[in-house]
């Protein structure tokens, strides 16, 4: 008797994380397809093709569907579930991206069938990515951990991802050429969907918010999104804040920092080095934040945490520091860094009710993109006008504005963690065996009652 308790207990507990590491799994797979082929795609048109204005095109052609088709997918991705969305996108980059090096070798890849296929792949990505975003509050419940401990494990796939994959797109084609690369790449997508068809399931919003909605029109689900960002002052605040950060980000990666490494006689491999031990720092503080977030003050934690991890960078390089204190300085920064994304993931979670997450979080996906195409310019334009030092500092400057302006406002005192009802807690049962469905629909429940309950990120 005691033994079947016990095999019925960890069956259970099987299935109370099976959602969790499905969406971490199934994000670690897609993400890294993403790096690697961030990596594999440039490298294997300007091999083929010698042509830089091409690689840069062929970029462009991938990006720029993948913003708007996520921007358009939410109130599809409500109508139809995330899941659906998520493997359909999936299947369709896999075959798209698997269709690129056949035609390749059998002579019939055309520079415009390329981008038309990058495209495509832009197109299903975006909402893909998008819909796998709208797993994570439910999973984390159903697991009984705080979204507070899933955002931060999610932010630590999303950083191993960034750091791993480009490394093993650079070993892969160097080792194997870009095409096992492009290959690799198809494989990734592939196994997401495998993933997330075979572990996840809908969130579930409660009977009154269906009732609301179900007969909602295209546009008049993707007009009340936007009319939701619009009305919620936290999360405009936050959207617009993360959209100028990710365009001075963007300005840093583009050409402040190559142009540093230049002019300071550091060299190429700076450049590696700084983004290296970010990344890596970043890590281990994303795991730590996954572990005791959920403790911590949150305004007071974004704003330490993001003004160590965004504005030193932009002083030691402006101010000459060698390159050895440059590295402290982004080792520091990247510890800083690593506890952002957890806690705005968390508030943005808890702020759009389950019913409105998938047009609500595509929109604001979107906008924080937003500015990001247009980084290099900007940090090209600054430092013809102010040099590279001028540029670092006016680029640190905006920078810090960006950041503690929204944080110290009114607004963001709305970040505090909702508190769960003393009675709610105590008559909550240890494990139920419907435990990921009821804890679905307790998540929508809160929603629907006005307690706050997905995933923007820096770059």
């Amino acid at each position: 008797m005691t033994t079947a308790t016990t095999a019925t207990t960890d069956l259970t507990n099987r299935r109370l994380l099976r959602g969790l590491i499905g969406i971490l799994s199934a994000s670690a797979a897609s993400l890294s397809a993403n790096r690697v082929l961030s990596i594999a795609l440039p490298w294997f048109v300007l091999t083929t093709t010698g042509s830089i204005a091409k690689t840069g095109l062929v970029a462009f052609c991938q990006v720029l569907p993948y913003v708007i088709s996520q921007a358009l997918s939410g109130p599809i991705i409500d109508r139809v579930g995330p899941k659906r969305i998520s493997v359909l996108g999936d299947l369709v980059s896999m075959t798209a991206m698997a269709v690129a090096p056949v035609l390749y070798l059998s002579g019939a890849l055309s520079f415009p069938v390329l981008m038309g296929l990058m495209a495509v792949i832009g197109i299903a990505d975006g909402p893909a990515n998008g819909a796998k975003g709208l797993f994570l509050p439910g999973a984390t419940k159903a697991a009984k951990v705080s979204i507070e401990r899933g955002t931060g494990l999610s932010a630590v796939v999303e950083r191993t991802a960034t750091t791993v994959g480009p490394a093993l797109a650079g070993v892969v084609v160097a080792s194997f050429g870009s095409i096992f690369a492009l290959w690799v790449t198809a494989s990734l997508f592939g196994l997401s969907a495998l993933i997330v068809s075979s572990t996840l399931s809908n969130p579930v919003p409660d009977a009154a918010e269906q009732a609301a909605t179900q007969d909602a029109g295209y546009f008049t689900r993707l007009r009340e999104g936007a009319d939701f960002l619009r009305s919620s002052g936290l999360l405009r605040s936050i959207i617009l804040m993360l959209a100028a950060t990710n365009l001075l980000d963007q300005t840093f990666m583009s050409v402040l920092l190559p142009v540093w490494a230049k002019h300071s006689g550091n060299g190429a491999a700076a450049i590696g080095l700084v983004v290296s031990v970010f990344a890596a720092t970043s890590i281990i503080a994303a795991l730590v934040a996954a572990g005791v977030a959920e403790r911590l003050p949150r305004r007071t934690v974004y704003l330490i945490g993001f003004v160590i991890g965004g504005i030193p960078r932009f002083v030691a390089m402006a101010a000459g520091v060698p390159l050895w204190g440059v590295l402290v300085v982004l080792a520091a920064g990247g510890l800083g860094s690593g506890f952002v994304n957890p806690i705005l993931g968390a508030v943005t979670y808890e702020l759009i009710p389950t019913v409105l997450l998938g047009r609500v979080k595509t929109l604001a996906q979107a906008v924080t993109w937003a500015g990001i195409p247009f980084g290099g310019l900007v940090g090209a334009g600054l430092v013809t006008l102010a040099g590279v030092s001028g540029a670092l500092w006016i680029t640190g400057g905006l920078y810090l504005v960006a950041i503690v302006l929204p944080g110290l406002s009114g607004d963001w005192s709305g970040m505090r963690k909702q508190q769960q009802p003393a009675t709610e807690a105590a008559t909550e049962p240890a494990v139920r065996e419907d435990a990921p469905e009821a804890a679905a629909q307790e998540a929508a429940t809160e929603a629907a009652a006005g307690l706050p309950v997905p995933e923007l990120s820096t770059t």
